[in-house]
This record gives C-alpha cells, sequence and structure tokens, in this order.
C-alpha cells in the first residue's frame, strides 16, 4: 500500500509499506481521509517527542471497511466508519469507569514515543480495534468525519469544565480545537470571548458563535476582558495551546474561584504563577483526549450544530502531504485543516 512515512525530522516520503492484517478483533479500514493535526506538525519536526521516526502518521481519519477479523460483532465489510485515536485495552480499572482516555495502557494511532508505536492513518490501510470503531450516520461526509476526533476532544473539555449556564468563557488559542471549543462551549450557554495572534483566526470565531474577539496582546492581566466579566475575570478559561504565555494569560484572567482548563498540550513543562493560583483558588484541570464523547460529537456535527467544514483549508491527495506539512509547519497564514485523501473522500 501507498503510505507518506516520516522517515526522518522534517522529512516525509511517500512509501510502499505492506497492508497490515486485521487479527483478532480488529478490522482493516482503507482509508479514504486523514486530517493533519497540530501534534503531527509538532512531531514533524521531533519537539514533542512524540514521532519518533520512522513513523506513519496520522489519527484523525475516515474510510470503509475493507477487513473483519475474527470475534469482531457488529461490522462488515463496506460499513463506513471512523475511530478514536486512543487504543485502550478495555480491561483495566480506567477503562472499566469509563476513562479510556487514561488507561494503563493507552496508545494513539501514528505516535511512536519511548514505549510504544502505533502506526497511524496516512496511509491506504489501518488496522484498527473494533471496540473504538463507529459507524458513521449515511448523512456524514467522509471530510466531515474527519474531525469529530477533535470535536470530540473539545467535547471532554467542555464536560470537565462543568461550564455554568449563561457563564463567561475564555478561550486561548483559535486554532482547529479551539474554535470547536468555542461552538461547544457555545452550546453549553456560555458566553465566549476568543484571544489569539491571528486576526483572520478571530474573525471566523465570531463567526462560528465567539461572544467577543481579542487579539491576545490586547488583553490586559487582570481581567480586562469584556462579555460581562464585572466580577473580576471570566468563570472559566479553556487554553487549547499549551505554551508557558498562553497558560499564564488564561490564568491571570480567570476570576477568583474560577476555573482553567488544560487543553494544549506543546511544550513538555511550563512556569506557573503559583501565589496567583492558591491566593485566588483558581482550579487547574487537565484534559486529555476523549472519553466517550463520539456518539455526541457525531450527532452535533451531523445536525449542523457544530460547523466542521468552515475549518477545513484544503482537500488533498495523500502523494501531495510532504509539502503541505511544510507550509503548515511555517505558519503560512489563513491555514487551519488541511485533509489528505488516500482514496475518494466523499
Amino acid at each position: 500500500m501507498q503510505a507518506l512515512l516520516l522517515s526522518k525530522y522534517r522529512h516525509l516520503e511517500i512509501t510502499d509499506a505492506p497492508i497490515p492484517v486485521a487479527r483478532r478483533g480488529e478490522v482493516l479500514v482503507r482509508v479514504a481521509a486523514c486530517g493533519i493535526c497540530g501534534s503531527d506538525i509538532h512531531g514533524y519536526d521531533g519537539t514533542s517527542g512524540r514521532r519518533i521516526p520512522p513513523i506513519i502518521m496520522g489519527h484523525e481519519a475516515a474510510g470503509t471497511i475493507a477487513r473483519v477479523g475474527m470475534d469482531v460483532a457488529g461490522f462488515c465489510e463496506g460499513d463506513r466508519v471512523t475511530f478514536d485515536s486512543t487504543i485502550c485495552c478495555g480491561v483495566c480499572s480506567f477503562c472499566k469507569r469509563g476513562e479510556s482516555n487514561l488507561c494503563d495502557r493507552r496508545q494513539v494511532l501514528g505516535v511512536s514515543c519511548s514505549d510504544y508505536r502505533r502506526e497511524g492513518a496516512f496511509a491506504e490501510y489501518v488496522v484498527i480495534p473494533s471496540r473504538i470503531v463507529y459507524r458513521l450516520p449515511d448523512e456524514m461526509s467522509f471530510l466531515e468525519a474527519v474531525m469529530l476526533e477533535a470535536v470530540a476532544v473539545a467535547l471532554h473539555a467542555v464536560s470537565l469544565a462543568q461550564a455554568p449556564q449563561g457563564g463567561t468563557a475564555l478561550v486561548v488559542g483559535a486554532g482547529t480545537i479551539g474554535l470547536l471549543l468555542t461552538q461547544a462551549l457555545r452550546l453549553a450557554g456560555c458566553n465566549v470571548t476568543v484571544t489569539d495572534i491571528d486576526n483572520s483566526r478571530l474573525k471566523l470565531a465570531r463567526r462560528l458563535g465567539a461572544t467577543e474577539v481579542r487579539l491576545a496582546a490586547n488583553i490586559a492581566a487582570g481581567g480586562a476582558l469584556g462579555g460581562g466579566t464585572s466580577n473580576g475575570g471570566v468563570d472559566l478559561a479553556v487554553e487549547a495551546v499549551g505554551k508557558h504565555e498562553t497558560i499564564r494569560l488564561a490564568i491571570e484572567n480567570v476570576r477568583k474561584g474560577g476555573t482553567v482548563i488544560l487543553v494544549g498540550n506543546i511544550s513538555p513543562e511550563v512556569s506557573l504563577p503559583l501565589q496567583k493560583i492558591v491566593t485566588r483558588q483558581i482550579r487547574l484541570q487537565g484534559s486529555c483526549a476523549s472519553a466517550g464523547e463520539y456518539p455526541r460529537a457525531m450527532e452535533l456535527v451531523a445536525s449542523k450544530q457544530i460547523d466542521v467544514t468552515s475549518l477545513i483549508t484544503a482537500v488533498a491527495p495523500l502523494v501531495e502531504g510532504p509539502p503541505w506539512f511544510e507550509r503548515l509547519y511555517a505558519g503560512e497564514p489563513n491555514l487551519m485543516k488541511v485533509v489528505l485523501t488516500p482514496g475518494a473522500a466523499q
């Protein structure tokens, strides 16, 4: 099969790879479309430490079941499906209580690190455990389905936040996840302010339901946000970048007793303004991947309550993957989600 291989950092190449075999409890999926995630870009140059070459990356994908392994029930060849990016064991204590994202033996599709290696979906075929596969609604395109993993991540973060109905929220970072968080928070009943360094992304945030948008450079510390934040800051801040500066911005603009949800995960370590957190009794909550939000994500995307098509900038054949990665890595303006198609995206 044809695959996009990260053979060394900053170098992707189209290569021939053997078609993987669906073993017991697995299905072989012919990939129709796979999105380039921000984490893939940070893996591309080695900064994340979670894409050690050689590796076939890609975890935001959808396609058609080509083969069903032994002991798989509920799926058959030809089914249109998507799948979670988290490969969980299904039997540890975390999995049993519905926290599959915290699985003791957790792996992530398209990731290779010091603990494991799992080939991903920038290829014509990929093998997936059937327990994390979801059949797509008939009305949902493969391109929309590619976005479900990110939608589920946003929904999971909002569920952890326990967003107050009619409350105020700040989303730091207007990338794909940030814009999906904006829509999820709006659906939860929040007035949402979005901040970013890119005006074009802020315009899109406004179109997708943000109450207010602000350039990051224009937000003064200590609750200078609008949108009814008369109590000294927003009720909730969701950080979708993962850098020292953006996490600090989130902390400094949440009210006393407020909550900061950390979704971004670029930097392995950051420094925190400890005294502000302690004396203002701010709650910090990490949010990892998703845990059971896929059905809800499919429902919201299928009903158009969450708009994902506005986030897709380009669709290109898999063979054009290397230059698209380089353009995203270079931070080309006005690029959001780029989707690569090993098969025919429909």
